[in-house]
């Protein structure tokens, strides 16, 4: 992990979404996970919300939270399967300004250690709108504490070099990394 010693720390707030047709705020180990983390590592939850399998749900819940300008950050864990049910990638892909396409890639090339060729089986995918990141993993604790501990964590830190997304979705921020325009 690099990080800059003259850098500060930016706080961020970030909406922690899970969508499941069965979990409840007494069973989501993966949102408390999440949020677990993120205030762990100093952000702030913003929103927390738990709702069924369904795009236009999911749609209309994350852009709300695109449009809100306190939300800079989003978490969404389940639907990144591929059953019937999961349909998170396409829900939210269309909402995305740009995808981070390097999220999937690197998301699956850590699960492969831990899963072996099941990794196929995951859609994770991230991206942009409105200046919000938005990463989205499969509904397993250990898929969100893996892809907040290997990459989530360090993208939304400043002091995270040679780029992070925190400058992009700061209000003063202008681009993803400097000397680096996309």
């Amino acid at each position: 992990m690099a990080h800059h010693a003259n850098t500060e720390f930016v706080p961020l707030t970030l909406a922690v979404l899970t969508l499941s047709d069965t979990r409840t705020p007494d069973n989501d180990t993966s949102g408390d996970t999440l949020v677990e983390r993120l205030e762990e590592a100093g952000h702030h939850t913003g929103d927390r919300a738990i709702i069924p399998d369904d795009v236009y749900q999911l749609r209309a819940k994350v852009s709300q939270w695109i449009a809100d300008p306190e939300i800079q950050a989003v978490l969404i864990t389940g639907g990144t399967g591929f059953t019937a049910r999961d349909t998170t990638p396409e829900a939210v892909m269309p909402l995305f300004d740009k995808q981070i396409e390097g999220y999937g890639e690197l998301f699956r090339q850590l699960s492969y250690e831990q899963i072996g060729t099941s990794t196929v089986q995951s859609r994770a995918v991230a991206g942009v709108a409105n200046r919000t990141v938005i990463f989205c993993m499969p509904g397993s604790t250990g898929a969100c504490r893996m892809a907040w501990d290997g990459i989530i964590r360090e993208q939304l830190d400043a002091r995270h070099k040679p780029c992070n997304f925190v400058e992009m979705v700061s209000v003063k921020g202008s681009g993803y990394c400097k000397g680096v325009r996309s």
